[in-house]
């Protein structure tokens, strides 16, 4: 059982009881610095239905980012066309769900998607790339240069999608209150720090082989570089393999600051709208793999392939 939280009246909570809720960034922006950049062009607007709440936004953040292009990410943001719906009455699933693409919405209208499209390849000039060996998934949190991640833990696709892999504190500032988005299934997503525990330790000992397959696999110690380094292990005061447990007598998700991080399964019946790229993202994503493949055939006959984000 998490600590009840309160929700006070906000921005974020008003969405919740309202019809039409809109977030736009402040007239006046932060100062930004060298490592930083502000956005005033955020916009998001939440309608309610009878079954559904919906979120129309250009997908740029509220607050300062990081910059892009920087040296771990060669992608500039840019605005999305964003439309997508969760259930207002979230229902449990049969079976979870593993997320492969968006996870959630934030209040902000800035996505969730914690996964990367690296695999472990020994071939590839990065070592992970997206044709890899799908027994060893890439997390961001472990990679060197951790991919051109931002100090609000986000960064930018190739399509010039700016997202979350971890929590961004303007989120909390946003809402006023631990509520912070909406997973693809309904139920509520919150951050209340180390108050909310993981349930995911790192194994322990080396790297064998890929579980058992024919293809060796990375070697070396389990130091959280790949999401099959951990192992759910749960225990009292834990939450779920999918980050999931009770606030107020409500089930919800949580963005830790531990791994997962971010949740990487969802519980819930999950709306069409996630779990897929359905914006510029996914054609990001065609090109980013016609340039990997292009890298390593290069790096086979002895050039040399520029850094590509995730």
């Amino acid at each position: 059982m998490i600590r009840s939280v309160p929700l006070y009246l906000s921005v974020a909570t008003l969405a919740l009881v309202s019809g039409l809720a809109v977030f736009a960034a402040p007239d006046s922006e932060a100062a930004a610095s060298d490592s930083a950049t502000s956005n005033s062009k955020g916009w998001v607007e939440i309608t309610l239905t009878d079954t559904q709440r919906c979120f129309a936004t250009n997908g740029l953040p509220d607050h300062p980012t990081g910059t892009f292009p920087n040296r771990g990410n060669p992608n500039a943001i840019e605005a999305q066309e964003v439309r997508v719906c969760t259930p207002l009455q979230p229902e449990k699933a049969m079976t979870i769900t593993p997320i492969r693409g968006t996870m959630g919405i934030a209040i902000n209208g800035v996505v969730f998607r914690p996964n990367t499209a690296g695999f472990y390849d020994a071939d590839a000039p990065r070592g992970h790339s997206p044709d890899g060996d799908r027994k060893w998934s890439l997390d961001i949190h472990g990679a060197p240069g951790k991919l051109g991640l931002d100090f609000n833990n986000a960064h930018v696709g190739p399509g010039g999608l700016y997202h979350y892999h971890g929590i961004a504190n303007s989120l909390v500032e946003t809402s006023g209150s631990s509520l912070i988005g909406f997973a693809g299934d309904g139920y509520s997503i919150h951050y209340i720090g180390e108050d909310a525990q993981a349930g995911y330790d790192l194994r322990s000992g080396t790297r064998t082989d890929s579980f058992g397959a024919l293809t060796p696999g990375p070697g070396g110690t389990y130091d959280g570089t790949y999401n099959e380094d951990y192992v759910y292990v749960g225990g009292e005061g834990r939450l779920d393999p999918c980050n999931g447990g009770q606030l107020d007598g409500q089930y919800v998700y949580f963005v830790t600051d531990s791994y997962p991080f971010v949740p990487r399964c969802l519980t819930g019946k999950v709306s069409p709208d996630f779990n897929t790229a359905n914006h510029r993202e996914e054609r990001g994503e065609r090109r980013r793999r016609d340039t990997d493949r292009a890298e390593r055939f290069r790096a086979r006959r002895g050039g040399t392939g520029r850094p590509r984000g995730n």
